[in-house]
């Protein structure tokens, strides 16, 4: 049986002014760093992704749990808690209902989330995040910053495993390629640490309610992870990621 995965976010849009003395151009563009992910999966057949670009979040994220409780696994990767809570028309009493909270409910009722690092999950940069003190943070197996959580490592930040034997990283070299940066977190009673990076947690997994949830503190995508998404086990480490979520 295929195990859905629901993918949230990193994409975005980009507006650049080019002056060139007294020449202004304007270009625009969107970036699609999803497919980092997505690509490596495909070799999975017993994966099934689907995408919904930041664009998208606000009106093509699953809008009863009933629709929501067909993916065994949610990613959140660089999609804020302010684009996942609102909807296209804002100026409706009620807008809809509260998709923060329904993620929480999901993963209490045996779903399972993973977040990623990045400048707009977590706590995020600048505090743009915001997941601190939400719904979603009390299903997460960490406990969050209330401020920008980011350790930016220029120099490359270094993974040490500490359990290689956990059904996520059997048969995967402990060998891990470097990081250029992660957000720190703070474990909760009860979850385990699988990795640290430079001596902070890396890889966070612990059960929450009947469900399950796992942070991993760095970019599943570029910048971060330039030198992750090249790695020869990070489709291996994302299937076991996935299959023992979604308890298999």
């Amino acid at each position: 049986m295929k195990k859905k995965v629901l993918l949230l976010g990193e994409t975005w849009t980009v507006t650049k002014i080019h002056t060139k003395g007294f020449d202004v151009v304007e270009l625009g563009g969107f970036d699609d760093y999803s497919v980092y992910f997505k690509e490596p999966m495909k070799a999975f057949e017993d994966i099934e992704v689907t995408h919904i670009p930041n664009h998208q979040v606000l009106s093509m994220f699953p809008s009863t749990a009933e629709e929501l409780a067909k993916f065994n696994v949610v990613i959140i990767s660089d999609c804020g808690r302010n684009t996942l809570t609102m909807y296209p028309d804002m100026f409706k009493v009620p807008m809809g209902p509260n998709k923060v909270q329904m993620l929480s409910d999901y993963v209490l009722n045996g779903g399972s989330l993973i977040m990623t690092g990045g400048y707009v999950d977590f706590q995020g940069f600048q505090g743009k995040g915001n997941y601190h003190g939400s719904p979603i943070e009390k299903v997460m197996p960490v406990n969050m910053m209330e401020t920008d959580d980011r350790v930016e490592a220029t120099q490359g930040a270094s993974v040490k495993v500490l359990n290689p034997n956990h059904p996520i990283l059997k048969g995967i070299d402990t060998t891990w390629p470097r990081f250029l940066g992660y957000q720190k977190v703070f474990p909760k009673e009860g979850s385990e640490v699988l990795a640290e990076i430079d001596g902070d947690p890396f890889i966070i997994v612990g059960d929450s309610g009947k469900g399950r949830s796992m942070a991993f503190m760095s970019d599943l995508a570029p910048h971060w992870g330039t030198d992750f998404v090249k790695w020869e086990y990070y489709g291996k480490f994302w299937h076991q990621a996935i299959s023992w979520l979604s308890k298999e």
